[in-house]
């Protein structure tokens, strides 16, 4: 028998300092001790992956770079939970990240082993609740309603069965929170990490919920959260207590209605299991600044890697695009992008560089840069056959542009 709307359970599944854990299952001897995920290959990591190639577990803690040791602009993307007890978290630059924690461990992104290991998780989601939505490398949404043991102790059944598939079949572990909506769902699973479940129902939203502050709703950012501290409001319960108008008032009519609404807790949007992408890109922040002239050799390698990985990422996911751009970031932090709308949609490598090429004679080039990335936008899915038939991405593009 098909649930009731009053029986919705809904799912958020986040995995556990994803990308750190990644590398520990690589690196068993690290198990335990504060982490950093960040950045390129160094020379360093290249050494030890030369010294003990196919032995990655019996690398001597010691022998590890510190972030103590680290130069350059990179950014965290992850730490492990002993690195966290410090102040250091994702998004972080690393160089901030060294003054809390100078004995961290620095180990770089390896997108493709993160890629493979989000690939298998979601995998077993799949095969035990259907109802899924992809929202990144690392967490997904899933409809327990109707899925056999989905109502058993508010879903913490079916929660407790998808962790131990996913340890399973990856060494990883994730934390569950489950509730009637997917705004709860979200706050839940950050209630008991790591590899906790966590079920709120309607009636707890009193109790466990208007006590957070406010920036814990997805959707309230940091400008959003100062603003309402200004106006005294840091608790979501805080929020609740505000009139719908006053809130329109400060926040304009659209925004205002969405904030009264979510701090009671009400939302009725679906798990979708396939959404279309609006659009894809890649981009990079230099280790230092780099200039246009002086150092066209590697910024002309970074800018056709960042159109191959573009490329990629439409014919993996069945796409071609219409639109192409550029994005650059000055040393002084000013941002400028460009695009171009072409005839035929592609997702071919040498297509993508060249026309991107294009936008960047129509940027000022005399600063050094910090930041480079591509992107495409105006996607048209097409059909496997066609998407076959479509020329593979080229390492060598035409290079139109001044790298």
């Amino acid at each position: 028998m098909t649930a009731t709307a009053s029986d919705r359970r809904i799912a958020h599944l986040d995995m556990d300092a994803f990308y750190a854990s990644v590398e520990l299952l690589r690196y068993p001897q690290l198990k335990g001790l504060p982490v950093v995920i960040g950045g390129g290959r160094r020379p360093q990591d290249e050494a030890l992956a030369a010294a003990y190639a196919g032995r990655p577990g019996d690398i001597p803690v010691a022998a590890f770079p510190l972030l103590k040791e680290y130069a350059g602009r990179g950014v965290i993307t992850t730490a492990t939970y002993a690195a966290r007890q410090f102040g250091v978290g994702s998004a972080m630059g690393m160089m901030k990240a060294a003054k809390l924690c100078p004995q961290a461990i620095v180990l770089p992104v390896d997108f493709e082993e993160v890629r493979k290991y989000s690939r298998m998780f979601k995998n077993a989601i799949t095969e035990i609740a259907p109802v899924m939505q992809d929202r990144g490398v690392d967490e997904v949404y899933i409809d327990f309603t109707d899925v056999p043991g989905g109502q058993r102790e508010g879903g913490r059944v079916l929660a407790r069965l998808i962790q131990k598939s996913i340890f399973e079949k990856t060494g990883l572990t994730c934390s569950i929170g489950v509730a009637p909506n997917r705004l709860l769902a979200k706050m839940a699973s950050e209630f008991n990490k790591p590899n906790g479940i966590s079920i709120v129902y309607e009636e707890d939203l009193q109790s466990k919920i208007w006590p957070l502050n406010v920036r814990k709703i997805n959707g309230i950012g940091p400008k959003a959260g100062e603003k309402l501290a200004r106006l005294g409001i840091e608790t979501i319960g805080q929020l609740a207590a505000q009139d719908e108008q006053w809130l329109m008032g400060h926040f304009g009519k659209s925004t205002g209605a969405w904030m009264h609404r979510v701090a009671w807790g009400r939302d009725d949007s679906p798990v979708v299991t396939e959404s279309e992408p609006v659009s894809m890109s890649r981009e990079t922040t230099f280790d230092r600044d780099l200039h246009a002239v002086r150092d066209r050799a590697e910024l002309g390698a970074i800018f056709t890697d960042l159109c191959m990985r573009v490329a990629e990422d439409l014919q993996r996911k069945g796409y071609v695009a219409r639109t192409i751009g550029i994005k650059l970031r000055y040393d002084d932090f000013r941002g400028v992008t460009r695009d171009q709308t072409i005839a035929e949609p592609t997702q071919d490598a040498a297509t993508i560089r060249r026309v991107a090429g294009l936008c960047l004679k129509r940027v000022p080039l005399d600063r050094r840069l910090r930041l480079l990335g591509v992107r495409v936008a105006s996607l048209v899915p097409v059909a496997p056959h066609s998407a076959d038939s479509m020329p593979p991405a080229r390492k060598q593009g035409a290079t139109v542009g001044l790298f």
